[in-house]
């Protein structure tokens, strides 16, 4: 079998189309969504996912502020632009590039977002909540995981889900919503004995490991559905060589560096039924969901019940 291939850039698509309906509904309360990013040092991917990101507030008519901060930025100075956000009645959502710098709490920094302003859903509050099955933001990444499952129609519950990774920002949380939908979840991750086999129990696989091509065709069960949630930049022409097929390795011939996922797309795609690419899965979708739960923020501000 080939796997249908699961299109987040078209998904994405129709979710920021939804969204221009609320904007506007939000405009005739006397509302513009307002998003404020704060952005520490000269990162390079952390300028282009925040210009991704604001590019996609300027398309669905929303406000968006970024504090650009040089690299020697202090916890505090960090701490003052985040406070500034807070109290700012144009900010409904406020959105901390990570990562920080070595000499920024980053802990620190995140806890004292508003939570009804954490549109990245990282603040403990937030946790909680999704944890008490009461969700108000979550974390952009797995709720596109969600939306891209049932937007296709992918059954959950039931089902075996396995997520390959446990880190705050996509492991724990997406374990917690495939629960919430009634699958049977299983977190592993690079310590887990026998990976394979405990990946093969899969029917709904989620790959957030962060290592390029992990997820090979041994750790997936015939007929899976596979999401990638890895972003990894190569350069190496051996590695490509192994992770790119045809089409993309004269490409990257010709660039010098490709983005690859945590799936061994050539391989894997032959054993699934359905997978996600990188580019064009899961990273147009995380972009799509911050700017909903920042649609969302500006339609709780009235209230700011916490």
């Amino acid at each position: 079998m080939t796997a249908q291939i699961l299109d987040g850039a078209a998904t994405a698509r129709k979710i920021r189309d939804e969204l221009k309906a609320e904007v506007a509904a939000l405009g005739a309360r006397g509302i513009k969504p307002g998003l404020g990013v704060v952005l520490v040092g000269d990162h390079a991917a952390s300028a282009v996912y925040v210009r991704n990101k604001t590019r996609a507030c300027e398309e669905l008519g929303m406000f968006h502020e970024t504090a650009q901060m040089p690299a020697s930025s202090t916890t505090a100075e960090v701490a003052a632009r985040v406070e500034d956000y807070n109290r700012r009645a144009d900010i409904h959502g406020i959105l901390v590039q990570l990562p920080l710098p070595p000499q920024v709490d980053a802990e620190r920094i995140l806890a004292l977002v508003d939570p009804v302003k954490d549109v990245d859903g990282f603040h403990a509050v937030n946790v909680g909540l999704l944890v008490q099955k009461k969700p108000r933001f979550v974390a952009c990444t797995p709720a596109g995981v969600m939306e891209l499952l049932r937007r296709y129609d992918i059954p959950i519950s039931g089902r075996r889900a396995v997520v390959l990774g446990r880190s705050d920002i996509v492991g724990k949380p997406m374990a917690m919503l495939l629960l919430h939908a009634d699958a049977t979840v299983t977190i592993c991750h690079s310590r887990t004995a026998d990976l394979p086999a405990v990946t093969r129990e899969a029917d709904i696989l989620i790959a957030a490991i962060g290592r390029a091509g992990f997820v090979r065709a041994l750790h997936v069960k015939p007929g899976a559905v596979v999401i990638d949630v890895g972003i990894n930049r190569i350069t190496d022409p051996a590695e490509a060589r192994d992770l790119l097929d045809d089409g993309r390795l004269a490409e990257f011939n010709t660039k010098g560096h490709a983005l690859v996922g945590d799936v061994h797309f050539p391989s894997v795609r032959e054993r699934a039924s359905q997978i996600t690419p990188v580019p064009g899965g899961v990273g147009p979708l995380t972009i799509a969901l911050l700017m909903k739960n920042t649609v969302k923020a500006a339609g709780l501000a009235p209230s700011r019940a916490v």
